[in-house]
């Protein structure tokens, strides 16, 4: 995926070919660069760096002082590159572009996590993400410390308000997920959302899902939700909840909070490639 990614992103941005190189770059020129740092944050992306270089010209030489993960001030060096002068020309954006999109998500990822430090409750991305570059969002969250939700829509159920509305009510929706299950012989873990108390004393009289999210909850009628769920439910939060007012949700004890805004609004972080002459 990572691979494919790179090799129609080049092509999107070279076409028949980065001109503005090859008028002025002689094929034989030589070259060095440095990643400087211009804004504070969590470094990820590197791995993917790594590999737009060896794909693109395998003698490209990386070295490395920095590692995904790492907290990165402004001045500090990430990396060194060297090799064909057009090579790290006709790279730079897409390593620039995919590096501090993954770096602005983890840092925001990071800077949620410390909004709720001693609380048990776990950070989840979702799907609201830029298309074709998912897999490194995600990437990115987890890098930053959070966790991945579903990736798509294969690989879990989610029963969402319009879902349940279609399906005519949650006894339908969850019935008729439980029939298709089993007549396809799949074995998906089901999650439904619920958007008031009713929903959720519904849900827990009719029974047949592993999770519950508690959709657009104040931290108070989460609390009270809480209490009432049997232990063998997940519970995720979500709806409404930012960086100024998580801590009390956390609080709560919920399992789980889903932000849609660690990828969806996120802004990438500052860093540069600079010519070393």
């Amino acid at each position: 995926m990572l691979d494919e990614f790179i090799r129609k992103s080049l092509q999107e941005d070279i076409g028949d070919g980065d001109h503005s190189t090859l008028a002025c770059i002689p094929a034989e020129a030589k070259g060095k660069a440095t990643l400087l740092v211009k804004e504070a944050g969590v470094l990820a992306g590197l791995e993917v760096a790594k590999r737009i270089y060896e794909l693109v010209d395998p003698s490209t030489e990386l070295v490395c002082f920095k590692s995904d993960g790492d907290r990165i001030e402004v001045g500090e060096v990430v990396f060194e590159v060297q090799g064909s002068s057009r090579t790290i020309l006709s790279t730079e954006r897409l390593v620039l572009n995919c590096m501090q999109r993954m770096s602005g998500i983890a840092t925001q990822t990071a800077n949620v996590l410390e909004k709720i430090k001693g609380c048990s409750t776990r950070i989840l991305d979702t799907r609201k993400t830029t298309p074709g570059m998912r897999f490194l969002e995600k990437w990115a969250v987890k890098i930053g410390g959070g966790e991945n939700h579903r990736f798509g829509l294969y690989d879990m159920i989610m029963l969402k308000d319009n879902h349940v509305d279609y399906a005519g009510g949650i006894e339908k929706a969850i019935d008729k997920t439980k029939q298709y299950l089993t007549e396809t012989g799949k074995q998906l873990q089901i999650e439904i959302e619920v958007r008031s108390m009713d929903e959720l004393v519904q849900v827990l009289k009719h029974g047949g899902v592993d999770r519950i999210m508690l959709d657009n909850f104040s931290p108070e009628k989460l609390m009270e939700a809480l209490k009432i769920i049997p232990a063998k439910y997940e519970t995720e939060a979500s709806g409404g909840i930012t960086m100024e007012n998580i801590r009390p949700y956390a609080e709560t004890g919920v399992q789980f909070i889903s932000i849609g805004a660690l990828t969806h609004s996120v802004k990438s972080l500052d860093l540069s490639l600079k010519a070393a002459i």
